[in-house]
């Protein structure tokens, strides 16, 4: 079974003068409680360094690979036992998964004293004097640490959804503090960014913790690659089951786009297809130039992890080579890992146009040049 060590997570709050271009025009919140998070129109060279969480990431999240257009069909019942186990989402195949049936206590404590080392790093530099991507960057870090952090705490869990704190549902919890101002993910999302950033291309970057939603990186977001990432998470979701599809003469879009409608969408349809050619593939414009119509009707809301968010009582033992056992993991995710191959071998085998990202952790079923990082 991989094995974690206790992550020291701690915010550093070593600062480089280094210039960051600007990624969007200014804005201003509608809220007057937080219009002490606008950014200011003289943004200097500071950076924050995320490179703990940068590490961090790299060891729990986990790539399903590109998209291929293809539903996964419903598994079945785990051996020995009509109960189904697992992820049966038809989009299982596809973003990323976070490793949370493997984590350990010291491990989840680790994710809590981050947030709050981010959020006290908040205290010290000036976040809004900060350039627009190194704002960014700050606002998705912390948005993500904070919902890895609680589902982490509750987990097993099999949507995030149904997590509450304090009675109030996980997304609309405020216990986060930013100077001093109480905060939700929610308020992160649509009373600073969405209302200061007028690409939305930033709602890609916050992870939601549901298969549905757009996939969290295996890098901590930064000023400088802020941009890549962004694009790299949208040209991903746009091109997935979950993002579009076509029934009918109507294109289907993730219910996400009508979340975001207010700050990005003000005539939702058009506007829409515009915002999904931009990241469009060749499937994608095929699905765009056979419809008219816009309905936002995808969703999935269950866990984006390895294990369906419940433990599985049935174990099956992984061998190399067809030798000792090197680890035992559920049932169900050995099906899961073994469909992730048998995808991933397809891709390989094609030729298909994308990038296959392999996790740096051995898991049954990688190729042998996982290694080699990405196979374009």
């Amino acid at each position: 079974m991989p094995r974690f060590q206790a992550l020291t997570l701690t915010a550093a709050s070593a600062l480089a003068l280094i210039a960051v271009p600007a990624s969007a025009q200014n804005g201003s919140a509608s809220d007057p409680q937080f219009a002490t998070f606008v950014p200011s129109s003289n943004p200097n060279n500071d950076k924050i360094d995320y490179s703990i969480w940068d590490e961090a990431m790299k060891n729990v999240v986990v790539s399903m690979g590109p998209s291929l257009r293809e539903t996964a069909g419903r598994p079945d019942p785990s051996y020995g036992s009509r109960r189904q186990y697992g992820h049966v989402s038809r989009y299982r195949l596809e973003g990323t998964r976070i490793m949370f049936s493997f984590l350990d206590s010291d491990v989840k404590a680790s994710f809590g004293e981050y947030r709050r080392d981010l959020e006290a790093t908040a205290d010290t530099v000036d976040i809004q004097s900060l350039s627009r991507n190194e704002q960014l960057a700050f606002w998705i870090n912390l948005h993500n640490v904070a919902m890895i952090e609680k589902i982490a705490d509750e987990w097993p869990v099999r949507q995030p959804r149904e997590i509450k704190i304090g009675g109030v549902p996980l997304d609309d919890a405020k216990f986060l503090t930013v100077e001093g101002i109480a905060l939700s993910p929610r308020d992160i999302r649509e009373k600073i960014v969405f209302q200061n950033w007028n690409d939305p291309m930033v709602i890609y970057g916050f992870w939601r913790g549901e298969i549905g939603g757009p996939s969290i990186q295996r890098e901590a977001y930064n000023a400088d690659n802020v941009a890549r990432l962004l694009d790299k998470s949208a040209r991903d979701f746009v091109n997935s089951l979950r993002g579009s599809q076509k029934s009918g003469n109507t294109l289907q879009v993730s219910e996400l786009y009508a979340e975001a409608a207010p700050f990005f969408f003000d005539n939702f349809g058009a506007d829409v297809r515009a915002h999904v050619a931009e990241y469009a593939n060749a499937d994608t414009n095929a699905l765009l130039a056979a419809t008219t119509d816009v309905e936002a009707v995808i969703k999935e809301w269950d866990i984006a992890d390895l294990a369906g968010g419940v433990r599985e009582p049935t174990y099956q033992n992984i061998e190399s080579d067809g030798r000792t056992p090197s680890f035992r993991i559920p049932q169900s995710m050995a099906r899961l890992l073994a469909q992730r191959e048998t995808k991933f071998r397809k891709i390989l085998r094609e030729g298909r146009t994308g990038t296959v990202t392999f996790s740096n952790i051995t898991l049954p079923g990688d190729p042998e040049d996982k290694d080699n990082g990405e196979v374009e």
